[in-house]
């Protein structure tokens, strides 16, 4: 047995981990599927032999995803943020999640169609709004404002003034 991670982010599912394991593997860099684990008897939300929990990798940070049932939901309060490094990173990651049934929010938060949020973050974006320029960084964080996946170049002008 592979000694378990020292902390590990647990996702509850409705029924859907090991489809949203996938998805992310597929995804994101750095990503895998690891173990799934059947359940050994019947539980309140499935069937003994139904997916119980899935080991997975999110561009590097260990979670455990687990089909609990619909009592508990995602909400933004728990967020994945990804650091990209231009706009055709931002726009992939952006387009692959809500193109495959999330949704667009704010600020580049979006959402998965599992109901997870996420933060697709230009790493200019982070560096405009935490930059020394008090000026340019409410240019910046304005533009932001009125954004929902970020536009690196608005940004950057924002930011020039």
């Amino acid at each position: 047995m592979v000694k378990p991670a020292k902390n590990t982010i647990c996702l509850w599912y409705n029924d859907g981990a090991e489809d949203a394991a996938r998805f992310y593997a597929e995804t994101f860099p750095d990503s895998s599927v690891g173990a799934v684990h059947r359940a050994p008897g019947d539980f309140p939300s499935g069937k003994k032999g139904d997916v119980l929990t899935v080991e997975f990798t999110v561009m590097g940070i260990p979670c455990l995803g687990l089909n609990g049932g619909p009592a508990f939901k995602h909400t933004e309060a728990f967020s994945f943020q990804i650091a990209t490094v231009d706009q055709a990173e931002t726009d992939r990651h952006w387009n692959a999640i809500v193109g495959n049934g999330g949704e667009e929010s704010m600020c580049g938060w979006c959402r998965d169609k599992w109901g997870l949020s996420w933060q697709i973050t230009p790493i200019v974006l982070t560096e405009a709004v935490t930059g020394s320029d008090p000026a340019a960084a409410k240019r910046a964080f304005d533009a932001m404002m009125q954004m929902k996946k970020i536009d690196v170049a608005a940004i950057e002008a924002a930011r020039r003034g």
